[in-house]
């Protein structure tokens, strides 16, 4: 059924992807990222030919997802509080804490109902044999829930019949799962989303999605903490207390007074109201140190352990450098692993060994040998083409798919999802920060 779609691309639906795109560009509907100090920001094309998953194989990825975030959150509890997992030895304490992303201020926090990751965008690849593999998840501030969201709105007015008639679940209800999810913990109050500002380059999402789930879209000027609790400043002059935040800045620029105190953007004394409990923060601080590209060895281990279950969904075959046995197996291997930068995100810091020189696969094994907690390994994975549309032709390109994961009362898997691709056809890297564009991801009913 993959590959069949051709009953999802009516001669109508093709023919206005330009216009599609068109108005995609005049929604602000536009993709960024830093870089060494740079802020490249770029158009996220979109392509009308859909990704389509039958129902089988989404009920297999609801339900490994399910089990996945579950145990993630059930380690992220674990790692600021008991540390049973360190003690038992199942990771080890040194690979843990060196991570960039562990917080030692948020030691000892315990968020509402214990959830700290709320939204979570986990990456998947299908291989050509039909399994689906994790490639990253992403439990801090993961986006592109906006797009597949305004894209399916678009299509459905060109090609209605391309949904009534072939059974896709309806995608519009990630709104009411977004709020269900921010309404379960939220400590009394609005829920509000906080953004960087207008010239953010995801700002549209923050606006769109401010909109559809009724929270108050709020920068950092708007909010002020008093006595512990998180309030928003009101047009009249008075003020209302925010329950749940769903921020969409970084950990780092949060609150000036707890992390870095150059940042302009944060909170001051919002881990304060964090700490009390009188707030929730969608996501919690601290969550980096889950979705460090070397814990995402040990997720497997972290299932089982907690859980007691074996993972539904399998890693990408990855090797460690830290250990002994993994460092030999990656140095006689590398010209046929892609080696992966831990602290990179968005595309960068991934190297195929396979397209290096001799002189530069050189200086990657020396890199390696003097930073082997910085890289992890990974078999590479022939995964599936998806077919795109390109200067009027139908041609073949790698696409992988990010899930969307709420965490709320249950935990939840949106029936949709972003379905990013390669526009380059050598290469497997579909990040829109490399160029890459998105499409519909139709999943069946039945």
């Amino acid at each position: 059924m993959e590959n069949n779609v051709q009953s999802f691309i009516p001669t109508a639906l093709t023919e206005s992807s330009v216009e599609i795109n068109e108005l995609l560009r005049r929604y602000g509907v536009k993709f960024g990222i830093y870089k060494n100090g740079v802020f490249k920001e770029q158009f996220f094309p979109f392509d009308p030919i859909p990704r389509v998953i039958t129902h089988e194989d989404f009920s297999q990825i609801e339900k490994g997802l399910c089990q996945r975030v579950n145990a993630l959150n059930m380690y992220l509890y674990d790692i600021y509080h008991d540390k049973k997992i360190i003690k038992d030895g199942v990771i080890p304490e040194d690979f843990a804490y060196i991570s960039s992303g562990y917080l030692p201020q948020c030691e000892g926090i315990t968020p509402k109902n214990k959830i700290y990751s709320h939204i979570l965008g986990i990456d998947l690849v299908q291989a050509d044999s039909g399994e689906w593999y994790i490639l990253e998840d992403n439990l801090r501030i993961p986006s592109g829930a906006s797009y597949p969201l305004i894209a399916r709105e678009l299509t459905r007015i060109s090609a209605p019949k391309a949904f009534s008639e072939n059974y896709v679940a309806d995608n519009r209800d990630y709104a009411q799962l977004l709020k269900s999810t921010m309404d379960y913990v939220n400590c009394g109050g609005i829920n509000a989303i906080l953004t960087p500002g207008r010239y953010n380059a995801a700002y549209f999402e923050h606006s769109y999605l401010a909109e559809l789930t009724g929270a108050m879209l709020v920068e950092n000027n708007d909010l002020f903490v008093e006595n512990n609790i998180l309030y928003c400043r009101t047009y009249s002059g008075g003020k209302e207390r925010v329950g749940a935040l769903y921020r969409r800045i970084s950990d780092d620029y949060l609150d000036p007074l707890c992390f870095r105190p150059e940042s302009l953007i944060g909170v001051p004394n919002i881990m304060e109201a964090f700490r009390a409990g009188n707030t929730a923060i969608i996501n919690a601080p601290g969550n980096g140190v889950a979705d460090d590209k070397g814990i995402y060895y040990f997720v497997p281990k972290m299932i089982k352990y907690y859980l007691g279950e074996d993972a539904i969904l399998k890693n990408a075959p990855t090797y460690l450098p830290f250990y002994e046995e993994d460092f030999k197996f990656v140095m006689d291997n590398l010209e046929t692993l892609v080696i992966k930068d831990v602290a990179e995100a968005g595309g960068y810091g991934v190297v195929f060994g396979n397209s290096l020189s001799s002189e530069r696969l050189e200086a990657l094994r020396q890199m390696i040998i003097a930073e082997p907690r910085r890289f992890i390994a990974q078999e590479v994975i022939n995964f599936r083409d998806l077919p795109i549309m390109e200067n009027g032709e139908t041609v073949m390109r790698k696409a992988d798919l990010r899930a969307f994961v709420l965490a709320g009362e249950t935990t939840k898997v949106w029936a949709s999802g972003l379905t990013r691709f390669s526009r380059d056809p050598s290469s497997f890297v579909v990040n829109s920060s490399q160029g890459g564009g998105f499409k519909d991801t139709r999943v069946l009913s039945q």
